[in-house]
């Protein structure tokens, strides 16, 4: 039997690699900056602290994702609107301020993780589904053959 399914070429890689995560990292960081610094002029993001939260770099390192989430979760579809308008501009900073081969494409999307887990959180403190989680915790702990002390 083939150690490789693909005609002996190995199967592709799952996930990003390290390289890119550790792009991806250093382009965060330097967003962050660049954000904080607020240079951008633009009223959808008058006044408006961001959080970016993650960024995915493609491959080739040409094109990046980046996730952001307003604070507050306020106004997103805007700011994420606002962001991308002025791609170009954060995307010229950046080349100034990260040491790569290439700067990479921006594209900012809205990081709906804090909207899952908040919706998680709710989820979990139902009454229904909190007396289920407790009688499961009941069962767990409960020995799994019932045998009785014979004396």
């Amino acid at each position: 039997m083939s150690r490789h399914a693909n005609n002996g070429r190995p199967a592709a890689p799952q996930g990003p690699s390290q390289r890119q995560l550790r792009a991806g990292e250093l382009v965060r960081h330097a967003l962050v900056e660049i954000l904080r610094e607020s240079e951008i002029t633009d009223p959808a993001l008058e006044g408006v602290s961001v959080t970016v939260t993650e960024v995915r770099v493609s491959p080739d390192l040409r094109h990046a994702m980046v996730f952001v989430e307003p604070l507050g979760g306020g106004h997103a579809p805007e700011v994420v609107d606002g962001l991308n308008r002025h791609a170009k501009f954060v995307r010229g900073r950046l080349g100034r301020t990260i040491d790569m081969k290439f700067t990479p494409d921006l594209k900012f999307l809205h990081d709906d993780s804090f909207n899952a887990a908040a919706r998680m959180n709710r989820l979990f403190d139902d009454p229904k589904v909190k007396k289920d989680l407790v009688r499961r915790d009941l069962e767990a702990d409960e020995p799994s053959g019932s045998w009785k002390d014979e004396d």
